[in-house]
């Protein structure tokens, strides 16, 4: 079932791009997080945890205001195997702002505010019933055309047990053509005196310039045994 509906979706939505596609009016660069777009984002996600999974897709819509503005919200909607109930998971609304910089390394500074909003039933297992409130700073630096870095930090607070931490990111970005790009993301949640690795692999391919890529990633977190995957499509509009 997993596997079918990862295919449905990927194929279903390949299909709907190539009939959209319209004439390039510049080129677009999003192997670079601090290079807003105003776009949707479709995936098929699996979470492998021990004694159950849960899977489902993942919606994410982007808008951005102008090039350093942008709100983002994302709604998943997941299947837990054991529960076996199936609805809209944790929901996740973002604000992103980018200060342009002149340094050829340091081009770009990043503050965020991140909301998660516990709208998936904690006793289906869909959500983890609480409000994850995160303030922090990612920053851009670029050492080669190929090559760039987005490292960030960020204070995160969460109200069910009013317990708050520092999540630690150093977002690399290998650019090996105009359409081929892959993020590498390892990271770390500090919360009072618990410590969280995580990491994210994540391949993207430009199918049609500036309209259509898709993208396939692997999200583990080490300290909690869970893995996390997922292949989707982004539309560009």
């Amino acid at each position: 079932m997993k596997s079918i509906l990862f295919a449905l979706v990927f194929l279903s939505f390949s299909s709907f791009a190539l009939a959209q596609e319209k004439p390039i009016s510049q080129t677009i660069d999003p192997s670079k997080p601090t290079n807003l777009y105003t776009q949707v984002n479709v995936q098929g996600e699996l979470n492998s945890y021990r004694g159950f999974d849960t899977y489902g897709t993942r919606l994410n819509f982007q808008y951005a205001f102008n090039e350093n503005n942008l709100v983002l919200a994302e709604v998943p909607f997941l299947y837990h195997s054991k529960t076996q109930h199936f609805g809209i998971s944790d929901t996740r609304v973002r604000y992103f702002n980018v200060q342009r910089l002149k340094s050829k390394t340091l081009f770009a500074l990043a503050p965020f505010l991140d909301v998660y909003i516990p709208a998936g039933k904690a006793e289906h297992g869909l959500g983890a019933g609480t409000w994850s409130l995160s303030a922090g700073v990612i920053a851009g630096l670029i050492f080669s055309k190929s090559v760039s870095m987005y490292p960030g930090a960020g204070y995160v607070y969460l109200t069910q047990s009013q317990s708050s931490g520092l999540q630690l990111q150093s977002n690399l970005s290998l650019k090996f053509s105009e359409s081929t790009f892959a993020f590498i993301n390892p990271s770390v949640l500090i919360m009072d005196s618990q410590t969280i690795w995580q990491g994210e692999i994540d391949i993207n391919q430009i199918f049609i310039q500036n309209k259509f890529k898709g993208n396939i990633g692997w999200l583990p977190n080490f300290t909690n045994k869970v893995n996390t995957f997922r292949i989707g499509v982004t539309f560009f509009m």
